[in-house]
């Protein structure tokens, strides 16, 4: 059956999930999108009122707004356009969010967690860093000396797709039980808040821990051109000071958004789809 979609705020993910929906024949309103998606825009309150909602991932860029490049949106008064009954999906929704929806009688579903999305969207993020990597070094992955901190979803695929381009893998942990993986995989080990004095042989940093875990004292143990490459959307490589010490660095935020919309996009659309087939009782 097809639905009535409305795409408020977002990047170039929430431009191709529009393309997406529209070619699978939804009618499909838009607002915020214009820099990807010229011309296309029907204004906010048409796409408020489309059937389905379908808001960012993350669904804000700073608190109590909505990550939305046509200008401020506070999420309170987005909330308060739409109406109770409405199917609105989110991406990552903070308590605040969800606090003011239900204040408005709404109901906010996060799409984010979903694992199959999350799944998804962590090999889209170790792809995409390791192609930031390779665009801040001047010599291939292979043979290379790489620290991945945290072995949660993003931090297990990216160091199987360094290990695949012939890097040498070291990865932190705080549990034993992924140490122990870690090691199984045929990788070195690290307690995560163990770092001190074991950082000096390490050409390239990943961090996927959204806490600040390399401070000023343990960055001046690297060597001098080690890049970090902070991938959390709270650093956790203090990059102010790695660039006082010289040493080459990225924040490389929501990557799959920038870097590979496309893929995101259909990620996206598909979880949508599994959220209305579970509603309808539709098999899997």
């Amino acid at each position: 059956m097809k639905k009535t979609f409305g795409l408020i705020g977002g990047d170039r993910r929430q431009a191709e999930l529009a393309r997406l929906l529209a070619a699978d024949g939804h009618t499909v309103r838009t607002y915020g999108l214009d820099r990807w998606k010229p011309g296309g825009e029907t204004g906010l309150d048409r796409a408020a009122a489309a059937e389905i909602v379908i808001l960012p991932l993350p669904l804000c860029k700073g608190a109590g707004v909505l990550n939305c490049e046509e200008g401020p949106v506070p999420t309170m008064d987005l909330f308060r356009r739409l109406r109770p009954g409405q199917r609105i999906l989110a991406g990552q929704v903070k308590p605040q969010q969800r606090r003011e929806a239900e204040d408005c009688g709404l109901i906010l579903e996060d799409y984010f967690l979903r694992e199959e999305l999350t799944v998804a969207n962590a090999a889209a993020t170790a792809e995409a860093a390791v192609q930031v990597a390779m665009e801040g070094l001047d010599r291939t992955l292979m043979g290379m000396d790489c620290l991945v901190l945290g072995f949660g979803r993003i931090g297990k695929l990216l160091c199987d797709r360094l290990h695949g381009l012939g890097a040498k893998v070291t990865a932190t942990a705080r549990r034993p039980a992924d140490m122990a993986w870690i090691r199984a995989y045929g990788w070195q080990a690290l307690d995560t808040y163990g770092l001190d004095g074991k950082l000096s042989g390490f050409e390239v940093i990943f961090n996927t821990i959204p806490s600040l875990i390399l401070e000023e004292p343990l960055l001046r143990q690297l060597p001098p051109k080690c890049l970090c490459v902070d991938l959390a959307s709270v650093q956790g490589i203090d990059l102010a000071a790695a660039e006082r010490l010289g040493l080459p660095n990225v924040w490389a935020r929501s990557l799959p958004g920038r870097l590979v919309p496309c893929t995101a996009a259909a990620v996206i659309r598909d979880a949508v789809y599994y959220i209305l087939m579970e509603e309808r009782g539709d098999p899997a």
